[in-house]
C-alpha cells in the first residue's frame, strides 16, 4: 500500500480520492478471524490446526469501535458496508452491531458474507436489526466437492438450509458466490445454476485468485469466465445485463426465458482495479486498501490511546489519498518480480 508523503489537511479531506482518482464507497469489515471451514484456498488445515493462534477477543475492535471507525469512513464517502470474516456470524451479538450501522446517517446499504452453516439460526434476526442482503459462499452442490472445498468439514444441507431461512425472512437480493478451480469443482457448476434459477438466488462465479500466500495457486488452475459463461449460456440463453454503478465488480447476465440472472467476477482475466473503490477493516483494526495488499495501516493503538475522530479522520484520509494499488493489473509483472511476494490472507481481511 502506497502512502501519501504529505500529510493533507483536513478541511481538504472531504470526498478523497487516491493517485488514480478512486473514490472510497465501500468498507469490508472483517469482525472475526476465526471461521468453522479450513477452505484450502483461504485457511488450509495443515495451517490453521487446532492449535493455532488466532486473535484474543481484547485484540479485535469492539462493536463501539468498528461503528466509530465506520462513522469516520462515511464522512470521506463510504456508503456501502459489508461485514466479513473469516466467519462473521461466530462473532456473538452481531445483530447488535448491524442495528448500529444501519443508523449511521449516510449509510445506503449493510450486507453480509457468510459460509452459511449458522445462518438459519440467525436469519430472521439479521433481517430484523436492519441487514438488508446477504452473500453465501457456497462452492459446489456435490458432498464429496463440498467436504474437500471446506476442508473436510460436512454442511452442505446446513448451508441449504439457511439460504432458504434467508429466502423467508426477506432477505434479498441473496448471492451465492462459487469460487471456480479447474479440475476441482468446475464440473459441478452448472449445478449451481440449475438448483437455483429461478427463485430469485443470484449465483456469482468467481475465478479462483492469488490471494494471501498459502494457496498455491497457479494460472491453468483458473477457469476464465468467459468460458464458463459460454458453458452455461449453451444450456441457459444469456444476455447482458447493464452494471448499476460503476465499481460494481460483477458482469451480470440475464437468463433470456425470464428465470433470473447470474454473475462473474474476472479479477484474473478481466481486471477491475480502475473502478475499485473498496477499503477493508480487518477485526484488529488495521486499514488495507487492496485485496492484494502486503501491508496495512493499524488504527486500533490510535482509537484506543484517545486520539481525537479530527486525527483518525487525517489518518485515513492520508491513507486513501496515498493509494495506488492495480495488483490485478500488474499481476503477471508482479508476480515475476524477485523478492518477497507476501500478501494479508484472505480470512483476515474478508474477500
Amino acid at each position: 500500500m502506497a502512502k501519501s508523503d504529505v500529510v493533507v489537511p483536513l478541511s481538504k479531506l472531504n470526498s478523497p480520492r487516491d493517485t488514480l482518482a478512486r473514490p472510497v464507497r465501500d468498507l469490508r469489515i472483517s469482525v472475526m478471524d476465526r471461521c468453522n471451514f479450513r477452505c484450502p484456498y483461504c485457511m488450509p488445515r495443515e495451517k490453521y490446526h487446532e492449535r493455532y493462534k488466532f486473535l484474543g477477543s481484547n485484540q479485535r475492535l469492539s462493536f463501539d469501535e468498528i461503528v466509530r471507525l465506520s462513522r469516520l469512513f462515511v464522512k470521506l464517502g463510504v456508503r456501502k458496508l459489508r461485514l466479513t470474516g473469516g466467519e462473521p456470524l461466530l462473532r456473538a451479538n452481531l445483530s447488535d452491531l448491524i442495528g448500529d450501522l444501519t443508523d449511521i446517517p449516510g449509510v445506503d446499504d449493510v450486507a453480509l458474507t457468510t459460509n452459511g452453516v449458522l445462518l438459519s439460526r440467525y436469519a430472521a434476526e439479521l433481517k430484523a436489526a436492519g441487514l438488508k442482503r446477504i452473500t453465501v459462499s457456497l462452492d459446489s452442490l456435490d458432498p464429496e466437492v463440498f467436504a474437500h472445498m471446506s476442508g473436510g468439514f460436512g454442511g452442505l444441507n446446513d448451508v441449504l438450509d439457511g439460504i432458504e431461512h434467508a429466502r423467508s425472512a426477506g432477505l434479498d437480493p441473496i448471492k451465492v458466490n462459487a469460487v471456480i478451480q479447474r479440475g476441482v469443482n468446475d464440473h459441478t457448476a452448472l449445478d449451481l445454476v440449475e438448483r437455483f434459477r429461478g427463485t430469485g438466488v443470484i449465483v456469482r462465479f468467481i475465478e479462483y485468485m492469488d490471494v494471501g500466500n498459502r494457496n498455491e495457486w497457479k494460472p491453468d488452475v483458473v477457469v476464465p469466465s468467459k468460458e464458463l459463461m459460454a458453458r452455461i449460456s449453451e444450456r441457459w440463453p444469456l444476455q447482458p445485463v447493464e452494471r448499476e454503478y460503476r465499481g460494481e465488480v460483477a458482469e451480470r447476465y440475464r437468463f433470456v426465458d425470464g428465470m433470473g440472472e447470474v454473475g462473474f467476477i474476472s479479477s484474473v482475466t478481466q481486471p477491475f482495479c480502475g473502478d475499485c473503490s473498496r477499503a477493508r477493516l480487518s477485526s484488529d483494526g488495521v486499514v488495507y486498501t487492496c485485496l492484494f495488499a502486503n501491508n496495512g495501516t493499524s488504527l486500533r493503538d490510535s482509537l484506543r490511546g484517545g486520539a481525537s475522530d479530527d486525527e483518525l479522520l487525517a489518518t485515513i484520509g492520508n491513507i486513501w489519498l496515498g493509494r495506488s494499488d492495480r495488483y490485478s493489473e500488474l499481476r503477471a509483472e508482479l508476480r515475476e518480480k524477485p523478492g518477497d511476494h507476501h500478501k494479508v490472507e484472505m480470512f483476515y481481511i474478508g474477500g
